[in-house]
């Protein structure tokens, strides 16, 4: 696969997925499980898009948040915009700032920024829960883990 068709293809996998778990909440928030696993691959996608994107990532995560506003709920999708976008900034940070292996950047960005993106979009959605919380912070780090030795054993 060229690189050209790789950058396109992490672009619309991780707009599609943003979208999928804001308008995936709003219609189904029953399951919460689900989406909190999916935001979990969201945020190590985040990563393997900024390889790629570097910095635009951040117009990535507006345009999925503008397609999220008009297909989901406006506050759900308000909320999820402003934890990306803090999570994004501490996920950059650690992406840029550290000079280690992808696989150790992956787990360290999503180790950050898991927490905050969690308990972020949980107030501003107004659907805060300790278990909830949990849950979602829980599912990103594991997350986190699977991708990051997955990205061990393929640099190997």
């Amino acid at each position: 696969m060229d690189l050209a068709h790789h950058r396109w293809r992490s672009a619309a996998l991780y707009i599609g997925a943003v979208v999928l778990v804001n308008v995936g909440f709003s219609l189904n928030p029953e399951l919460d499980w689900l989406w909190s696993l999916v935001v979990g691959g969201v945020l190590v996608l985040r990563d393997v898009t900024q390889r790629s994107w570097g910095h635009r990532t951040l117009v990535l995560m507006l345009i999925a948040a503008a397609i999220s506003y008009r297909l989901a709920s406006p506050q759900l999708a308000l909320a999820s915009a402003a934890a990306f976008l803090v999570s994004e900034t501490l996920d950059w940070a650690v992406y840029t700032l550290t000079k280690r292996p992808f696989a150790d950047r992956v787990l360290l960005s999503v180790a950050i920024s898991a927490p905050v993106d969690t308990a972020l979009f949980l107030l501003l959605a107004n659907i805060w829960s300790w278990s909830l919380f949990g849950l979602g912070f829980g599912a990103k780090l594991a997350a986190g883990v699977v991708l990051s030795l997955l990205f061990r054993r393929r640099a190997a």
